[in-house]
């Protein structure tokens, strides 16, 4: 149950994040007017996920609490927890960012 939660966290969510960021601004830029209520709503799914991207880092801080058992284990986060960190920070920064305006302006 435990991989589930960190497969979800740290693989399908960031990389559905940054696939609707990338769709969202694509269609923006070249002023696509189909279907501007789906664009609407992604952006919504993606204001709403973006919470859940921090499930993983406080996955890692749980397993570097829980697993110190000295000379049997150690875990460590290492500088890839500091870039997926980073990753989410960005990511909703940029869906904070996003002027959903600009779906409907290609519409009018």
């Amino acid at each position: 149950m435990l991989a589930i939660v960190v497969f979800i966290a740290s693989v399908l969510v960031p990389m559905l994040k940054i696939l609707l960021l990338t769709y969202l601004a694509w269609s923006t830029q070249l002023r696509s007017a189909g279907v501007p209520r789906l664009r609407t709503r992604m952006y919504r799914v993606l204001e709403l996920i973006g919470r859940w991207s921090m499930l993983d880092i406080y996955v890692i801080t749980m397993l570097v609490a829980l697993l110190q058992f000295g000379s049997l284990a150690t875990v460590d986060a290492g500088p890839g927890a500091i870039a997926f960190g980073a990753v989410v920070v960005l990511t909703m920064l940029a869906a904070l960012s996003f002027d959903t305006r600009l779906i409907w302006d290609a519409v009018e």
